[in-house]
């Protein structure tokens, strides 16, 4: 199959490009054809409300990009990662006009909030999930703090919407869970053409031993993530565990303090991949406590790659991906009491987590391996390319 794979990212989401780059990967590894056109959103940043906004709504440059690419070679499927703002919904119509079939992953809640999180305020925030135009994000200044912007990016999700754009010009939508699904249909996208595919991680990075025994968190360091949820909660325990913080963001000076002061905590900044992996495989316990809606949760599939156990929030699809007290376990979202006596469950009870390892392992290889991964993605290129089939032959 022949695919020109299109990606917008942004650059605090590396897991977005990470799992673009995994996909693109995957598929080339199975023997098909893929062109991947990545742009990033750096060249955006001084832009004015009014130039974002012309951007997101249709770029003439994506449109011709895409048009040239699919005039080329003959494409079986367009798919597109994320859009906003620098490909924008214009790459939908170079590939219809071509009669390629589109296919949009939902990477992130942006066509219902301007903020793409559904969290405001350090709580869930749903206010904008059943308005066309989502005046009260543009009120709050969801998007980059200001109203300026958000307004630029409530008139692209609005415009778009009454244009029927994101009902027609998509032939199927790709979300990462079930839960993730669910809120896009309760806001009102057709449930017909959404499809539930994972992430992929790939290469395989194997199993660790989990010998080195001390407690890890991977993320970017930001309110939603429920960085300051896990501090507290460490902040309450008297254990022989040591925690280790990798990631970067706007809470690492609060973090970096934090460190400092604790004896039994480490801050590791940013690292690469490879790093990463070897971590995930020496901890004894991986933790997520994300409070906003996580679509998937990359971190929890690769911690279960190298058959690490997961203490995570009990809330969309980290309930999905962590079966409590089999691959993992889960604790009440936001409460830091909560999180400090489940970790201290795991620490005195070392014989229980070690034989979780195996069971998150299991699951990593019977739910989340490239080889199911691929043939996902493909059978949902597949009903992509008979609906695009069938408008044709309406048009």
């Amino acid at each position: 199959m022949n695919i020109l794979m299109l990606h917008n990212s942004y650059v605090y989401h590396g897991g977005e490009d990470e799992s673009f780059a995994a996909e693109a990967l995957m598929l080339r590894d199975a023997g098909h054809h893929v062109e991947t056109v990545h742009v990033k959103n750096e060249e955006v940043r001084g832009f004015a409300a009014v130039q974002v906004a012309l951007e997101s709504l249709w770029s003439r440059t994506s449109y011709k990009l895409v048009d040239e690419k699919l005039r080329e070679r003959a494409f079986d499927v367009v798919h597109v990662q994320n859009f906003f703002p620098k490909l924008s919904p214009s790459v939908y119509a170079a590939a219809r006009k071509h009669g390629v079939a589109v296919v949009q992953s939902l990477r992130n809640y942006r066509l219902l909030c301007p903020a793409t999180t559904l969290y405001r305020n350090a709580k869930i925030c749903e206010e904008c999930l059943h308005k066309t135009f989502k005046y009260p994000g543009v009120m709050h200044g969801c998007y980059r703090n200001s109203v300026m912007t958000s307004a630029a990016v409530a008139a692209m999700t609005g415009i778009h919407s009454l244009k029927g754009t994101w009902r027609e010009a998509v032939d199927l939508y790709i979300s990462l869970s079930e839960s993730s699904r669910a809120k896009f249909v309760e806001a009102g996208m057709p449930s017909d053409k959404i499809t539930v595919k994972g992430n992929v991680v790939h290469p395989d990075p194997g199993p660790g031993d989990g010998r080195a025994g001390y407690v890890l968190f991977v993320g970017r360091l930001t309110r939603e993530k429920g960085v300051q949820t896990l501090l507290a909660a460490w902040n309450r325990l008297e254990t022989d565990w040591s925690l280790k913080i990798v990631g970067d963001g706007p809470l690492a000076p609060e973090v970096k303090s934090f460190c400092a002061r604790q004896q039994n905590a480490e801050w590791l900044g940013p690292r690469g991949a490879a790093e990463v992996y070897e971590l995930m495989g020496a901890a004894g316990l991986l933790i997520v406590p994300s409070e906003w809606c996580e679509p998937f949760g990359r971190v929890v599939i690769e911690s279960f790659a190298k058959g690490t156990p997961v203490l995570a929030s009990n809330m969309a699809a980290m309930a999905e991906l962590v079966e409590d007290g089999q691959t993992g376990l889960l604790f009440r979202p936001g409460d830091s009491e909560d999180l400090a006596e489940k970790i201290k469950w795991a620490a005195e009870h070392r014989e229980q987590l070690l034989a979780m390892r195996s069971l998150a392992r299991r699951s990593y290889e019977k739910k989340y391996t490239v080889a199911q991964n691929c043939t996902a993605l493909i059978a949902a290129y597949e009903l992509a390319r008979r609906h695009r089939s069938v408008m044709k032959m309406s048009e």
